[in-house]
């Protein structure tokens, strides 16, 4: 009988395939740092560490930013033996990720509202004075760093640590890691001396903007999470009056 070898999908739910599609997002994040440091996403805690206790110097971080992409490159490879790779739905991702980031913010306000009677005040924070540069270079870092962290790094940990240590039932362990990686995802916004005010309503519509997030990731894959949260800051940031 002859043996059918199977392979993974190529959707944006195959990790190999998404780290291919957000890496435009990670490299123009990297370089633009140089044009707008000491601005530095919240959740990329290594270069702001670099930075801030090592004194690094912007010719040393271009080559830290050159190791750590020929790291993200052997990873991919790594994975390409188990996953099939195809490119081909770069352009269908972007098109749902927009989708979704033209409506996220719509869906949470009307569910903050009528759902939670909570007043969403919005706020873009510390960002409202900052220049186009600088709103492009966070917006496009947010995307890559933000999701990597709490919806890969973050929300799947959770789950795992729940899961395989704790021994959890899935049904339990799932809902309490969207809960925990959003509560984190949130609050990681309120951190001086960049943070918002910690208000109930930017609390509550981060947290929720979390938990939409991780749906995507969990559902959709990284790629659509990280083009959606990256288009989504650039429409609150740079296209909204």
């Amino acid at each position: 009988m002859a043996t059918v070898k199977l392979k993974t999908r190529s959707n944006p739910q195959n990790l190999a395939t998404s780290l291919i599609l957000v890496f435009p997002l990670f490299l123009f994040y990297q370089l633009g740092v140089v044009l707008i440091y000491p601005m530095i996403n919240g959740a990329d805690f290594l270069t702001r560490f670099l930075f801030q206790n090592v004194g690094l110097s912007r010719s040393a971080y271009l080559a830290y930013t050159a190791a750590v992409a020929a790291l993200y490159a052997i990873f991919v490879l790594i994975l390409r033996r188990r996953q099939q790779i195809n490119l081909t739905i770069f352009v269908p991702v972007l098109l749902e990720s927009a989708i979704y980031a033209l409506t996220m913010g719509s869906l949470i306000v009307l569910v903050m509202t009528r759902v939670f009677g909570v007043n969403p005040r919005l706020a873009t924070g510390g960002m409202g004075h900052e220049g186009f540069v600088t709103r492009v270079v966070m917006s496009v870092g947010a995307g890559f760093w933000e999701e990597t962290t709490f919806r890969l790094g973050l929300l799947t940990g959770i789950v795992g640590l729940c899961e395989r240590v704790i021994g959890m039932r899935r049904i339990v362990a799932i809902p309490l890691a969207f809960a925990l990686s959003s509560f984190v995802f949130s609050a990681v916004h309120h951190i001086p001396p960049y943070g918002d005010p910690l208000l109930l309503g930017v609390f509550t519509f981060r947290f929720m903007a979390g938990i939409c997030f991780g749906l995507l990731f969990w559902f959709r894959g990284l790629a659509v999470a990280a083009y959606t949260h990256a288009l989504y800051d650039i429409y609150v940031l740079i296209l909204r009056p």
